[in-house]
């Protein structure tokens, strides 16, 4: 434990963030569903950027789920400031398509 906390301070990360960083617990499974219409919760991850760039040179991944259909958006990012614009688009696709 003493050479994880040495490690820490070298690196300039603090005890909590760490252990947030590395503790992984699991959910309890939801029975049911605990919204009532589409894309009133979105869950939403950016990752990256990634070591290797795709074909099209782009290194971020954003992936969207909606919370009541499931539907799950994954889109691929030149940059981490595109993703609102991606977000805007995804919400006007939903609308329209869901109503």
């Amino acid at each position: 434990m003493e050479f994880l906390n040495e490690e820490r301070k070298k690196i300039g990360v603090c005890g909590p963030c760490q252990l947030g960083k590395q503790i992984r617990a699991t959910h309890n499974v939801l029975q049911q569903i605990s919204t009532t219409k589409v894309m009133k919760l979105l869950h939403m991850d950016l990752m990256g950027p990634m070591h290797v760039e795709s074909i099209a040179s782009k290194r971020y991944i954003f992936v969207c789920v909606d919370d009541f259909s499931r539907f799950t958006l994954v889109d691929f990012i030149r940059k981490k400031s595109e993703t609102f614009g991606v977000f805007k688009n995804l919400c006007k696709k939903l609308k329209n398509e869901k109503g």
